[in-house]
């Protein structure tokens, strides 16, 4: 059908809206210096993987790092590895989003790197390997790549990442004939009661498992990701598969993903979650554990924006919002994010990343939620540039500290501050349409949804007729497509 592009004469007003624009001094430029920055001081150029800190010569092997007076070469941590190779992922994306063939180059280019290392370093993604240095010992390790990978496959197109995403989440799902553990999964055929249902957090002892017991840890980080990864996979995975019969596949149907993605988050959301949308750390068989943890918080967004996605079920979305609410109103000090300073803490910041910027972007929220969230990152991002080390461009990850030169600065806390800039661009600050300023009114020019979020960059008048029906704001005027 031919599209029609209909102009309405006219300002877009938002004078219902009176809160005032919040000021940011970094732009679109700094967002990617700092993560140039990051990878300048984190990646092991030579593995193609990341360091633990930055007084690592190189990442060679576990380890905590300087922390345990370690200095001989740690990597971060594998599941960590993993959000840092998403990040790569997403400044691929945003290149492609906004059109610039020099960096869609260079980070393909740098993706392609990274991946090369991570598969090279953990035994070609052997998820049956137990190996404490290169290896898997808990569960949600593997799923955190699970998720990534999904990500790459959907990115990228290689069926490597595809055919890897699958097997982990079955070897997480259905335990490993090597190891010979029972699975992640509670079975409530097999667990009676209250101690079924949902994902065990681990398998013990490591290289040769015992069954799982009435009462072992089933935590929120291995349950939320389980929800997102099965979520991922229901949308890439193709139609018309035959279901497996064997008792542990390495690929499952479209449909048996969706199922599973519904099931767990049942489970996770009723034990794990309270009416506030605060996120318990996991269970033993009594009642919830609760403590605070940016991560738990970020997944359960991801996963209830995801089913929202794919289902259309308004609570879903009503979770995430209760949840990211949750982390505003609780879990920051003058609207700036608490830090947690545990070991590998400081990566739960561009975890949070990820999964806003679902929740911001891609779940229909009207325009006062969108502002509130957007504003929030962006305070957030600010403070952390502000605070940055001015000469590594580095940031520890506490946003309300400072990073001065001489800092041990560990690349888990680090990586907060560039995975929010690639997540979300210096000037989608929900500004009201009638202030946006664009840069040529007679040439290409960002496209905007009436509720102020940019829907592409660089858009000419031809291309815009392209778009999906619609409303848009263009050049500062309304565009109706149909």
């Amino acid at each position: 059908m031919k599209r029609q592009l209909i102009l309405i004469l006219g300002m877009l007003a938002w004078a219902s809206y009176a809160a005032a624009q919040y000021t940011i001094t970094y732009d679109d430029e700094a967002e990617w210096k700092a993560y140039d920055d990051f990878n300048a001081a984190f990646l092991d150029n030579s593995r193609n993987i990341y360091k633990a800190d930055t007084k690592q010569p190189n990442a060679d092997h576990r380890g905590n790092g300087y922390r345990d007076n370690d200095v001989s070469g740690c990597a971060a941590a594998i599941w960590c590895q993993a959000i840092m190779y998403d990040m790569v992922i997403n400044a691929y994306n945003r290149a492609k989003f906004e059109g610039d063939a020099a960096r869609v180059k260079k980070y393909k280019e740098l993706h392609d790197k990274i991946y090369s290392g991570e598969k090279s370093h953990y035994v070609n993604f052997d998820f049956h390997n137990p190996n404490t240095n290169n290896g898997w010992f808990v569960y949600d390790d593997i799923m955190w790549w699970t998720c990534a990978l999904a990500r790459a496959y959907e990115t990228c197109g290689k069926s490597e990442y595809l055919l890897n995403s699958e097997k982990s989440f079955c070897r997480v799902w259905y335990g490993s004939a090597k190891v010979k553990d029972d699975g992640s999964y509670a079975d409530p055929a097999r667990f009676e009661g209250k101690y079924g249902g949902g994902m065990f957090w681990e398998w013990q002892p490591i290289a040769q498992a015992k069954p799982h017991q009435p009462g072992d840890f089933r935590s929120a980080c291995i349950n939320f990701p389980t929800v997102i990864a099965a979520c991922l996979l229901h949308r890439l995975v193709p139609e018309g598969r035959t279901p497996p019969t064997s008792t542990r596949p390495t690929k499952q149907t479209k449909e048996w993903y969706l199922e599973k993605a519904k099931e767990i988050y049942a489970w996770a959301d009723g034990t794990l979650v309270n009416s506030s949308g605060r996120v318990a750390d996991g269970i033993h068989g009594g009642g919830p554990e609760y403590s605070d943890h940016l991560y738990n918080q970020a997944t359960y967004i991801g996963a209830s924006c995801l089913l929202y996605k794919l289902t259309g079920e308004s609570n879903y979305l009503s979770k995430a919002k209760k949840a990211a609410d949750y982390v505003i109103n609780n879990m920051c000090t003058n609207n700036i994010l608490k830090y947690e300073n545990g070991y590998e803490q400081g990566i739960y910041a561009a975890i949070y990343a990820q999964y806003m910027r679902i929740l911001i972007y891609d779940c229909d929220l009207d325009y006062n939620s969108t502002r509130t969230y957007l504003l929030h990152i962006q305070r957030n991002i600010q403070r952390a540039y502000t605070y940055r080390d001015q000469t590594r461009g580095i940031q520890k990850g506490n946003f309300a500290q400072r990073t001065s030169e001489s800092d041990v600065v560990e690349s888990y806390g680090a990586s907060g501050m560039p995975a929010l800039m690639l997540m979300f661009p210096a000037r989608d600050t929900a500004t009201p349409i009638d202030e946006v300023k664009d840069e040529a009114n007679n040439g290409p020019s960002d496209v905007y949804a009436p509720d102020g979020k940019i829907v592409r960059k660089n858009v000419t008048q031809e291309q815009l007729a392209q778009l999906d029906n619609g409303l848009y704001i263009f050049q500062r005027k309304k565009y109706l497509v149909k």
